[in-house]
């Protein structure tokens, strides 16, 4: 294996700038954004705007309160993404079934309406699937089965006795399928085809839909930067087909789970309540999850934020039974190895690492052997001194800066809530008055030495905390902000593609 102190420097990165919106967010009149023609709208506003960069967060099927971050899988794509207008152009829909629907608000997406009104027009359109509609699309789905077969049957099972089960997590189900006895798996297989073929169905929508975008991104000279958790969640098919790579017991529950210390800003810690690894039973098979894993979010996006990279260091494991992270130990991960065998399998690592919070000298070095970029955020820099690591005076080329990320107020919002010192410090440095604190902060990234730059849509259109995408700790009203076509002005595009010509960052 080779040795990570060895790596060659990667090669000079071109600056470019982009925008961080995920695809659930884009308009469409079926309530929450979709892979249909409104996509391909933004990606040509991409282009007129010069960004080379789309960024989203993880393309997974949400499982707790819709969150992208608590997914059933680690390998499935999320159908509610799939096109409704798109199924009516392969003939398995019609315009008919897709009305009544309800008054979908344009701006925000209410999941209590969405979800049923596109789960019924999913299960029509698989029902008519399967009944021959579209012979043509059957061979390709037939091609897909086969080629997805190591991670698909798997997950259409779970989804499928997740359904029987009212929605309960594995660990209530009956004993036989919550230790996977070969019958117990055999006879639900049987007894459920029908309801198997229908996320078999989604998933071979979602990815040739997917698919067809990720061509367009490609005509477009859009990059698309893709989001891996660190962490599965608990609810899932991983840790229900793969127990033995996680810390539950015999039962399934977690043993101890995953969150970070008590810190300043939070006095009890965070307890996330993921189920930890077994590290040294992934070691020991060589990473082939992680292989897996890396090689199924890299056929959908080029590159990959990796959410906390600091966990690949060390982590803080944290007794399941505490009701918070006061109480826990750290614990050494072996992430050189990982990365290591990465690199050795994948070749070069496409990877953007988050390396946000108790970031220690281990963790800089870690990701300074491998040459990955770090994350600067912006809204973090004027709470201290010249030292302060987040100002644009002290990146280095190597980064990727950020006005906010969708764990952040919006600029405009941070702004209302700083503190006046804070507030004083940003005006001073940035050169602002105040008036357009989103812009102002936006061109101070621009202007940088980051290679890449980033900013949310929200920012763009300088809105406050009522378009912030997610508060970290809360589990309702998350994940629902969306921008709506008419904020997708020409005047804004020649706006931002100024910026990245007068940056240097215009799309090559």
């Amino acid at each position: 294996m080779t040795d990570p102190m060895n790596h060659e420097h990667p090669r000079k990165t071109e600056r470019a700038g982009g925008i961080l919106l995920h695809p659930i967010s884009l308009p469409s009149p079926h309530g929450i954004g979709d892979l249909g023609q409104a996509a391909y709208r933004w990606l040509a506003w991409l282009g007129e705007s010069g960004c080379a960069l789309w960024q989203m967060l993880p393309l997974g099927p949400p499982g707790y309160s819709e969150s992208p971050y608590q997914s059933y899988s680690s390998f499935a794509g999320n159908p509610l993404l799939i096109s409704l207008d798109a199924l009516v152009e392969d003939g398995l829909l019609t315009q008919q079934d897709l009305h009544p629907r309800p008054e979908f608000q344009p701006d925000r997406i209410a999941y209590n309406d969405v979800m049923p009104f596109k789960y019924a027009a999913l299960a029509l359109a698989a029902e008519r699937f399967f009944g021959g509609a579209n012979d043509a699309l059957m061979q390709a789905y037939e091609a897909y089965e086969h080629e997805n077969r190591d991670w698909l049957d798997d997950f259409v099972l779970f989804m499928a006795l997740k359904e029987v089960h009212d929605g309960l997590p594995w660990t209530a189900w009956e004993a036989e399928l919550v230790t996977r006895q070969p019958d117990a798996i055999a006879r639900a297989a049987q007894d459920g085809a029908s309801v198997l073929d229908k996320y078999r169905f989604h998933q071979f929508i979602f990815s040739r839909q997917w698919q067809s975008l990720r061509q367009g991104a490609r005509a477009a000279g859009v990059k698309l930067i893709g989001d891996l958790p660190i962490y599965v969640a608990h609810d899932s098919v991983d840790t229900w087909v793969y127990p033995e790579l996680f810390q539950l017991d015999e039962r399934g529950m977690p043993t101890h789970v995953a969150g970070v210390p008590p810190d300043y800003f939070s006095p009890t810690g965070q307890r996330w309540g993921n189920p930890l690894y077994r590290w040294e039973r992934m070691q020991a098979n060589d990473f082939q999850w992680w292989i897996r894993r890396f090689r199924a979010v890299l056929n959908r996006v080029d590159l990959v934020r990796f959410d906390h990279f600091l966990g690949l260091n060390r982590y803080w494991q944290i007794p399941a039974a505490n009701s918070t992270a006061e109480q826990g130990t750290w614990q050494p991960a072996p992430g050189a190895q990982l990365l290591s065998t990465l690199r050795d399998v994948l070749g070069e690592l496409p990877i953007i690492v988050e390396d946000l919070g108790l970031v220690t000298p281990e963790v800089e070095a870690l990701r300074d052997r491998f040459g990955l970029p770090g994350m600067k955020i912006l809204q973090f820099a004027f709470d201290g001194g010249s030292e302060n690591p987040f100002l644009p005076d002290n990146y280095a080329p190597n980064c990727v800066a950020y006005t906010g990320t969708h764990d952040n107020e919006t600029a405009c919002g941070w702004y209302e809530n700083a503190p006046e010192y804070i507030r004083d410090h940003f005006r001073r440095y940035t050169g602002s008055d105040g008036t357009h604190v989103a812009w102002d902060m936006i061109r101070t990234i621009w202007q940088s030495k980051a290679d890449r730059t980033l900013a949310q849509m929200q920012d763009l259109l300088e809105l406050g905390n009522e378009a912030r995408m997610n508060v970290p700790g809360t589990s309702s009203g998350n994940w629902c902000w969306r921008v709506q076509e008419s904020q997708l002005t020409q005047q804004l595009a020649e706006k931002v593609r100024e910026l990245n010509v007068s940056t240097d960052r215009l799309r090559r």
